[in-house]
């Protein structure tokens, strides 16, 4: 039997309470269907969708620990057209607009030209190619959407790579090709290739997959951007090499053109996909393919590579139930409790079978490898734990009036899962503010921080197991505080940040001013800022329907929702009207959560008891504020002593601090929510029975 859930208060470490309410809020999910019974799953790991997802490469490289197969995927099934050895890498691109830069017998020019173009948004492949007298390198950047942007890429590449050129002007390339006829061999075909070569046309080896299934080798000539350009092609190649019957290649058959790739250093073989709507297929007989431009990682299943909007498009087609192996493992620790994993198991698993049948918001994939859809890394997440998670709920799916639920989740909801409103502005009865206790669990283990204000008036924070109490205090009751080795960090926030210099260091024998003690911010608390008025606008710009004022001066958030989220802000007592609530966290600059107050550092408002309102500013003088009146502290800041104990400073400049708690929108499972019930003996069902409002489990 599930245990009661109380509802919970949320203090702010002296800023000020937050109810955190219990309300039923609804949910409408877009294009609600029924579920289907998934067991192949497909994963974009490269795709160009433009807003809605972008990752992108021009060329990726593939191995696998057995031999592996290469082909095509069409209506009537996979074909395997040529196998691959253990361990050998091959690369893949598309056949599409790119940029012939230059083409030349010296390496170390061609390599060269290679590095400086790498530096930039055009990215290059290095190709070698044979001719009688010896090999020729060919430096192409790529992949471009179109001509024009192709032709645009040109004239940059010109300038890039000038001193390479030697008279060469980098000129688009494209898809169209002429065939010289077909071979019975790779090498008959490589030697026709190098013959049209000698005579000055660009000639490779293509791979064409027959009607029936099969496969030929063909001698492609020329690579022409638009049909005016083949067609002077056809012209001139047919007077200079009567020997063949050139004809235009068949742009919808499915071909493999091979070719010699030396991008990294050393030779491989290279794969430019081509034909329209093609998709390659490469599996390795149940051993994991390794993806070299995902971080080495290695995935189960098999690959699928095509053209999507110009750019080389990758998606792992694999079994439902292997694919939440490595969801799982990457989206929570394999050391957490089994209820715990299980718990995720089952979200992820519902949330999955949500996307699959959908209208494709990823176009040729269910689902993305981030977390805008769930984290997938393949089989470098999986663990035993995780496996058995998995296993001992296979099939099992939240579901709600007879359909599965978009069973989104977050990493920490900070005391309090969010209602819908507070997210996405809609709402679902599956879906409702509900207490989250068991976040704290992110907390345990994490050291405390020391907030110190030094004489020079500046704040920041030192980690305890730096920093000691020196038993003296100043007039206003504050204990001063020292550190225990040279030169340690006063840090902005209280976390470590390499990409953040310190504020100031500290020696043995200084002392500062004690003002509070808080949790390391992370996961379930944290800090952010200050951010200055030019900094704010820079990351509200674009996600505000009307334009924020301009500077900012004043900054609060004037509605909260049921769990105690932002869902209205203020500048200047301006609305900042953004599309939905969650946009909050990437307007003020990827916040965690939308469940924060905001700090205006230089500036402090004191309320009377009379009702009156005092503001105070850095330029104040250094003082303690308290019941008892005033008294001096060594530094040039104000500090503010509230009435239960917790002193604040007051920045000289101006500037926002946000406060809050929570990792991600909050809707539904709470990854550490769960973790904390588990801790605490609830099974997995009672933890989803809990996140998620009036569902069922079942299984498939």
């Amino acid at each position: 039997m599930r245990k009661s859930m109380v509802p919970k208060v949320v203090s702010w470490c002296g800023k000020g309470l937050l109810a955190v309410l219990l309300a039923a809020g609804s949910l409408q999910m877009p294009g609600e269907a029924a579920a289907l019974s998934a067991d192949h799953i497909r994963v974009g790991l490269f795709m160009d969708l433009g807003s809605t997802y972008k990752s992108t490469t021009t060329a990726m490289t593939l191995s696998s620990g057995q031999a592996w197969s290469i082909g095509f995927n069409a209506a009537g099934g996979a074909s395997s057209l040529l196998t691959l050895a253990a361990g050998e890498e091959a690369r893949f691109s598309i056949d599409g607009f790119r940029v012939k830069v230059l083409e030349t017998k010296d390496l170390s020019a061609a390599a060269a030209a290679y590095k400086k173009l790498a530096a930039t948004a055009d990215k290059p492949i290095l190709f070698a190619a044979p001719t009688s007298s010896g090999q020729v390198y060919q430096l192409y950047t790529g992949y471009y959407a179109n001509e024009q942007t192709a032709a645009a890429a040109a004239t940059r590449a010109a300038q890039t790579a000038a001193a390479y050129l030697d008279g060469q002007k980098p000129a688009v390339k494209g898809s169209k090709h002429l065939t010289a006829g077909t071979y019975a061999s790779e090498a008959q075909a490589t030697a026709a290739a190098t013959s049209i070569k000698d005579v000055g046309f660009d000639a490779m080896v293509a791979l064409e997959q027959t009607a029936d299934g099969g496969s030929r080798y063909a001698v492609w000539v020329g690579e022409a951007a638009n049909d005016q350009e083949l067609a002077a092609l056809q012209s001139s190649a047919a007077s200079q090499l009567p020997q063949f019957a050139l004809t235009n290649a068949d742009a919808s058959m499915p071909a493999l053109i091979i070719r010699q790739d030396v991008s990294l250093g050393q030779a491989v073989k290279h794969f430019q996909v081509s034909g329209q709507d093609a998709k390659a297929w490469v599996s390795s007989n149940g051993s994991e393919l390794k993806v070299k431009e995902r971080s080495n990682r290695a995935y189960r299943g098999a690959m699928e590579i095509s053209s999507l909007n110009g750019q080389l498009a990758l998606v792992n087609d694999l079994a439902f139930e292997q694919y939440l192996y490595s969801v799982v493992g990457g989206e929570v620790p394999a050391s957490w409790p089994a209820e715990a994993l299980k718990a995720q198991a089952v979200a992820a698993r519902s949330y999955a079978e949500f996307q699959i049948g959908q209208s494709s918001k990823f176009k040729i994939a269910d689902v993305v490898d981030t977390t805008l859809s769930q984290a997938y890394n393949g089989v470098s997440s999986e663990s035993p734990s995780v496996v058995e998670a998995v296993d001992a709920t296979r099939g099992e799916v939240i579901r709600k009036d007879g359909k599965v639920v978009e069973a989104v989740f977050s990493s920490n909801a900070g005391g309090a899962s969010a209602d819908p409103s507070e997210v996405w502005n809609s709402g679902g009865d599956a879906f409702a503010s509900v207490p989250s206790q068991g976040d704290t669990a992110a907390t345990k283990g994490q050291k405390l921080w020391y907030h110190v204000l030094l004489p020079s008036g500046v704040s920041g924070y030192v980690r305890e197991d730096n920093v000691k109490e020196t038993g003296t205090f100043t007039g206003g009751g504050l204990a001063k505080v020292t550190v225990t080795a040279k030169d340690t960090n006063v840090r902005p926030l209280p976390l470590i940040q390499s990409d953040k210099s310190p504020v100031a260091k500290m020696n043995p024998g200084d002392t500062a001013v004690l003002l509070e003690k808080v949790n390391e911010s992370g996961t379930y608390s944290w800090v952010r800022g200050p951010f200055s008025s030019a900094e704010l606008l820079k990351t509200i710009q674009g996600k505000t329907q009307t334009s924020p004022p301009s500077p900012i001066v004043t900054l609060e958030v004037t509605k909260r929702g049921p769990s105690g989220r932002a869902t209205e802000i203020k500048a200047n007592g301006q609305i900042l009207d953004v599309k939905y609530p969650d946009l909050f966290r990437s307007a003020f600059g990827s916040l965690p959560s939308t469940l924060f107050d905001i700090v205006q550092t230089g500036s402090y408002t004191v309320l009377s008891a009379n009702g009156t309102t005092t503001k105070l500013t850095g330029s104040s003088g250094a003082a303690v504020m308290s019941a008892s009146g005033q008294s001096t502290v060594s530094g040039s800041g104000t500090v503010i002593l509230t009435g239960d104990g917790t002193a604040r400073s007051i920045d000289p400049s101006e500037g926002f601090l946000f406060v809050g708690r929570g990792n991600g929108h909050g809707l539904g499972l709470s990854q550490w929510g769960a973790k904390g019930m588990a801790d605490e003996g609830y099974g997995y069902q009672d933890i989803l029975k809990h996140y998620y409002q009036n569902v069922t489990l079942t299984k498939e």
